[in-house]
């Protein structure tokens, strides 16, 4: 099993945070036929995501983005690949988002 791990820090607040990651959701959904699921919380959500190979969840907060991924045995291979791809479009929308994402060094 491969992990992945991805912190981006932003100044949208909750609210916007939460648009972004329900695009997200949306986007990951249609274009990886993820089953995407929200878990709204007081201070911050949760996205949990899966597919056969992959499960995740996308912690949603005021200030940043926490995502954590699992992928199994056949997808760990293109693990770079897909943190990459994962990478790029979460940076998209929250550039969409009216502010420039802060990259954080890679957790782990």
């Amino acid at each position: 099993m491969s992990d992945i791990k991805i912190h981006r820090a932003h100044s949208l607040g909750l609210a916007k945070a939460r648009k972004i990651a329900w695009q997200w959701a949306e986007q990951v959904e249609q274009q990886f036929d993820m089953e995407c699921s929200v878990i709204e919380g007081e201070t911050s959500d949760t996205v949990e995501f899966k597919r056969s190979g992959v499960n995740g969840t996308l912690i949603v907060a005021a200030d940043h983005f926490d995502l954590n991924a699992k992928l199994g045995f056949l997808l760990g291979a293109f693990s770079k690949t897909i943190e990459g791809e994962i990478q790029k479009n979460l940076d998209a929308l929250l550039a969409k988002g009216g502010t420039p994402a802060k990259k954080a060094k890679k957790a782990g």
